[in-house]
């Protein structure tokens, strides 16, 4: 019996060593996890993500379209911005950079034309007079036609108006197609580039074709014209924030619309530049038309967002005066850097402010080059087939030579328009209404 009853207990003795000996055994890597656990403890930058830089280039409003970028016409135009006219003591709206001449002794399919006599039929397909800076060119043009039909050089002139619609320009064109003998030169102002580039090619086929402002993807007229371009636009505006914040700061960039060739040359000129420049970051990219409201509520919610906007950039400035007043409606120091344009507004609030700012300009002068161009044509004078104008910036060192207390708010300062007989009459009271197309 002592020997059974000491048997059991050498059975559970050696029981119990095992079970603890299999405890220890478990437990010991539980013993080593402490280590596994530090990078947990390590994590604040995963779960406090930085902000993220350039925000405003990753937006569908910052991309430019293939077809609207070229490196070739970038680089050229960077370098017309340092040239003289060719020309230099004609006005600055007959003025050129590049000798591109022609004449219509070159186009052997316009020949019943170069036998007409003045004064000639003019037809004007207008993408629109739908803007401050198209309303001043405007007058630009019928200005200049009245001062031709006084010379006995213009007969009738017909102005179409697009009215920013496409369709409706399509549609205008065709129609002077339609009616051989209306038109003896067509002048076209495209209201997007991609659109109208087979109806303009069309129209070549019928009679000569003056264009400017705005490019079809076509090179078919026989004058494209208008001062060096986008590129350069959007090149000068930013470079100055550049030069202007050495240290970067946010940006906040303002566009008027898409897929119009020159306003895409701009931003995309912009864009390379911000994009070359790391110290700036763009905070947005946002299309607000010429709507002032739209404008004043973008600055106020990037405002709110950002905390500050050391620098703006504008495509088109008409509503660079609604923005500043954004800023101080939120009780926000204004820009330390603002890129608007030459509208008189514009100049002046610069001027009584004090800003650090830039005006560049795509003066309303070639609206004259683009009908004078088409008189000189039909005339069988020499004209730039592919013409690039001056294209002058607005700066500090020469804003008292352009910000002219006299004008309406809305006028634009490179109008070229000082030497016409109804200046500044007809600029500082404008009326494009009271212009008759056939006299």
């Amino acid at each position: 019996m002592k020997k059974s009853i000491l048997l059991v207990i050498s059975v559970l003795l050696i029981l119990t060593l095992l079970l603890a000996a299999c405890q220890t055994a478990t437990q010991e890597p539980a013993a080593e996890e402490p280590a596994a656990e530090e990078p947990a403890a390590e994590e604040p930058a995963a779960e406090e993500p930085a902000a993220e830089s350039n925000p405003g280039l990753q937006m569908e409003s910052a991309q430019v379209a293939p077809q609207f970028w070229s490196e070739e016409e970038f680089n050229k135009e960077m370098s017309l911005m340092t040239k003289a006219p060719l020309n230099p003591d004609d006005p600055i709206y007959l003025q050129y950079l590049e000798d591109n001449s022609t004449d219509i002794s070159q186009f052997p399919e316009y020949a019943e034309f170069a036998e007409k006599e003045p004064p000639y039929n003019i037809c004007f397909s207008n993408a629109g007079v739908n803007n401050p800076w198209r309303v001043v060119g405007y007058i630009d043009i019928r200005e200049q036609v009245e001062e031709l039909r006084s010379q006995g050089l213009v007969q009738n002139f017909y102005h179409i108006d697009a009215q920013g619609d496409d369709a409706k320009q399509i549609a205008d064109i065709q129609d002077l197609i339609n009616t051989p003998g209306k038109c003896d030169v067509l002048i076209v102002a495209p209201n997007t580039s991609e659109a109208l580039t087979p109806i303009i090619e069309a129209a070549c086929e019928a009679m000569p074709v003056v264009m400017f402002d705005r490019y079809a993807l076509t090179d078919c007229p026989v004058v494209s014209e208008r001062t060096i371009g986008g590129y350069a636009f959007g090149i000068s505006g930013a470079n100055y924030i550049v030069d202007n914040l050495p240290e970067g700061g946010n940006v906040l960039a303002f566009r008027i619309l898409p897929g119009v060739d020159v306003l895409e040359h701009r931003w995309g000129a912009a864009r390379q530049i911000f994009e070359e420049n790391p110290q700036l970051n763009i905070i947005g990219v946002e299309f607000v038309g010429y709507d002032s409201f739209k404008a004043n509520t973008v600055v106020s919610d990037y405002l709110a967002k950002f905390g500050t906007i050391d620098a703006v950039w504008m495509d088109a400035g008409g509503t660079a005066v609604t923005i500043l007043e954004a800023f101080k409606d939120a009780g926000a120091p204004y820009p330390k850097v603002m890129v608007g344009e030459d509208q008189q507004d514009y100049l002046a609030f610069w001027k009584e402010n004090d800003l650090t700012a830039i005006a560049p300009t795509f003066p309303t002068f070639q609206w004259r080059t683009a009908v004078l161009s088409a008189v000189n044509f039909l005339q069988g004078e020499t004209v730039q087939r592919l013409w690039y104008l001056p294209q002058p910036d607005v700066t500090p060192e020469n804003l008292d030579q352009y910000e002219n207390s006299e004008m309406p708010p809305l006028h634009y300062a490179l109008c070229g328009c000082e030497d016409m007989v109804n200046f500044p009459d007809a600029w500082q009271n404008p009326d494009i209404n009271k212009y008759v197309d056939v006299p």
